[in-house]
Order: structure tokens, then sequence, then C-alpha cells
């Protein structure tokens, strides 16, 4: 018997890419793992539970790694390999050529950078009147920071995004293909560009570490042993910082600024004390979550998660959206409270594959609201927020667009 969509399982008319919420909630409540089929992918095993999610996050039986799946293929779209399809000592290598890119330290220089984008494009909005908060400020802000830091040029970045769009969000499997098509052809000319001339950016560091082969047997030595890239990796690291460097922080920032619109409680309180905007970051993380799924993980060899049996070569599909409202874990969890201690969430995921980016898009998302409140003190909403457009695709949701008034 073929498995339910979570559309299938959702009370008739209801709109699940809008409000996933009340399905997963609903599910949670008679268990926390369930079989679903995933559109485009196949059948899975949903995690819903924080205790089952963080133990599926950490479970060395759980593979990332298509090689242990009995789908034997990941769609076609994903590019080169990257960071989400490995495991250790893959994963540990390749993480650990990038790690250095994002430490605190880094981030911290990168801060004066991001205040003034931040004033830029708050700059370039009407005094008065209704912008579209999403494509004219939570949009180009980390575009342009992730697109620098690589080293993608300014005239190619919107359309690197549409691409992006294109793969994360799918409005079909021909749009996602002819996407991922054009990606892969920019990227690599890109790489052969910055090979012939190294500029320091990211990704001409990784274009100097994909020159200098590791040694033979540098594999076998032990995890992080291995320097270098090939040319696989080269772009499937590309591609994955320049799509997981933007997507998230744009979701990020606009549901942020949505649910404090929605509380205007909240918003007062945030606007009263500023200290709180680091809890008012992790509580929409914890609500809102961005990346609301991990990325497919595969059943290396028969094991029992949280009381259910999963055979051998099965996927299983964690919602850190659901863990991260599970009432178990967070009282009152559909809640927006900036009082709330929601250290311990699963918004940036948990394990090997923690979210190497997180401490750039709190950042990110930090200082775009710090400059946003200050600048725009009477923001609200344009529109009814009951009716406002969301997209969601099998790991990110976020808002299409979001109209407010900047008067």
């Amino acid at each position: 018997m073929a498995a339910p969509t979570l559309e299938q399982l959702a009370p008739a008319g209801h709109d699940v890419a809008a409000d996933p919420y009340p399905v997963w909630a609903e599910l949670r409540a008679r268990g926390p793992v369930h079989r679903v089929a995933v559109p485009e992918s196949g059948e899975c095993w949903l995690v819903l539970t924080y205790e089952a999610a963080r133990a599926a996050l950490t479970d060395p039986r759980l593979r990332n790694d298509l090689r242990h799946s009995s789908w034997g293929s990941d769609g076609g779209h994903a590019l080169g390999r990257n960071m989400l399809q490995s495991d250790p000592p893959q994963h540990t290598r390749l993480r650990r050529l990038v790690a250095g890119h994002f430490t605190p330290g880094r981030i911290s220089a990168l801060r004066p950078r991001i205040e003034a984008l931040c004033a830029e494009l708050l700059s370039a909005l009407p005094r008065q009147g209704t912008v579209d908060l999403v494509s004219r400020y939570a949009l180009p802000l980390p575009v342009t920071v992730i697109c620098e830091l690589l080293g993608v040029p300014d005239v190619d970045r919107a359309l690197f995004h549409s691409w992006s769009n294109s793969l994360v969000l799918p409005a079909s499997q021909e749009s996602a293909a002819a996407a991922a098509a054009g990606l892969t052809g920019y990227l690599t000319e890109l790489i052969d560009r910055l090979s012939a001339s190294p500029d320091g950016t990211l990704l001409s560091d990784l274009a100097e570490a994909a020159r200098l082969p590791a040694p033979v047997g540098a594999e076998a030595a032990g995890p992080g042993s291995a320097p270098g890239l090939d040319r696989e990796e080269l772009l499937g690291m590309a591609f994955l910082i320049l799509v997981a460097g933007h997507e998230t922080t744009v979701n990020l920032i606009s549901a942020t600024v949505h649910s404090l619109l929605c509380h205007p409680d909240q918003l007062a309180l945030l606007r009263a004390d500023p200290a709180l905007m680091e809890s008012a970051v992790e509580e929409s993380l914890r609500l809102n979550s961005p990346v609301h799924a991990s990325a497919f993980r595969f059943a290396a060899e028969p094991l029992e998660l949280a009381g259910t049996r999963i055979p051998a070569g099965d996927a299983v599909l964690v919602s850190l959206a659901a863990a991260s409202r599970d009432p178990a874990r967070f009282p009152g969890p559909d809640r927006f409270d900036l009082r709330r201690r929601a250290q311990g969430h699963l918004g940036f995921g948990h394990g090997l594959h923690h979210c190497l980016g997180a401490p750039l898009a709190r950042a990110e998302t930090a200082l775009a609201l710090r400059g946003l409140l200050a600048d725009r003190p009477a923001l609200d909403f344009a529109t009814d927020p009951a009716h406002l457009p969301w997209r969601s695709g099998t790991l990110l949701r976020g808002l299409a667009e979001l109209p407010v008034v900047v008067g």
C-alpha cells in the first residue's frame, strides 16, 4: 500500500505549504515516526519528535551518501559531490576546507560590511508607501554577502539567484533540470576563471585546493588528512555554499519580521529592549525553521528508530520544524515568545551536519532586523498576513513576498 503525502493527510482545503504545523502536530501526537511519500523523491520515514530527531541526526547507521539508498538517485539535480551527500571521512575533509571561513572571528570581521549593506538597502527604500520586503531587503542582503564571500561578480547575482530558487523550490522537474544545467555551466566557468586568476575569495581558495590533490593514501590516514578537492567536489562545494549561504537567510529574515508584526506585544518588547535581538533570532529559528527538514538520510543497515523498524536502504527525513515545535521540549510551542529559552532548537540541524553557516545567518538576520526597526519605526503589514504566499519544498520554507508599509 502506497504511503500518503502530507497533502493527503491534511484536512480538505488546508494549504500545507502555508501552514504545515497542524498536520505535523496531528502526526506527532500519534507517534514519532511515520511513513510518508515525498513528491518527486519517493517514500521515506518522517521523524517528527524532538528526541527522535536528535537521535536520527546522530545515528551513524543513517548515512547521507546516496549509495546507501534503495532509491538509486537524487533526481539528478544536485551539483557535484557536496557535504550534504557525504559521510566521514569524506565529509570531515570537505568541511574542514571551508570551516575556517565561517568562524566567529571571520563573521565578526564581516559585520561592518553587512551593516553597510543594510544601510544601503534601507536608504533605497521609499520613505512612504508599500514595498515587498523580500525582494527589496531580505533577499539582496544575503545574496550580496555570500556572493562577495565566494567571488561571484555583481552582474551575475540575479541570474544566480533565479537558478538557486528553481533548484531548492522547483516549479517542475523541467525547471529544476534547466537550472541545474545553467548553474553547472556558470560555476564551471567561474571556477576556471578563478583558477587562472586567484583573487583571495573563498571560491578562489577552493580552486587552489583543487590544484593540490591529496597524496596517495592520504584519505586512508584519517578524517581531514586529505587536503585536496577533485573537480566534482569543488563544483559541489561551490553549489552548496552559494545556495545554502543565502536561501535560508532570506527565509529567516522575512519570517522573523513576519512573526514580529504578527505579535505586536513581542515587537514592542524588542523595541524597548534591543538586547533581546539574539533571543528574537533564536525564537524565530525555532518557530519558523527556514530549513524545515534535513537532507535525506539512508539506513546503511536495518535499525530501530523510536520504536519503528527501518529496513536497510530506506530513506529517513527529519522534520527540524516539527521537532522544534514539539510540546514535550518547548511548552506552548506555537507561541512566539522572545523570553523563551529557545536554545536547543533544531533550526540549524544537529550533529555532524549542523549548518556550517549558522554564525553568518545569525549575524545577518540580527543586523538586518536592527537596521530595519531603527530606520522604519512605523513598519506594518500592507496586506492580511493570513493571505501571504509561502514557498515550500522538501527542505526549505519561506515567504514568497512580504508587502509592508514602510512609512
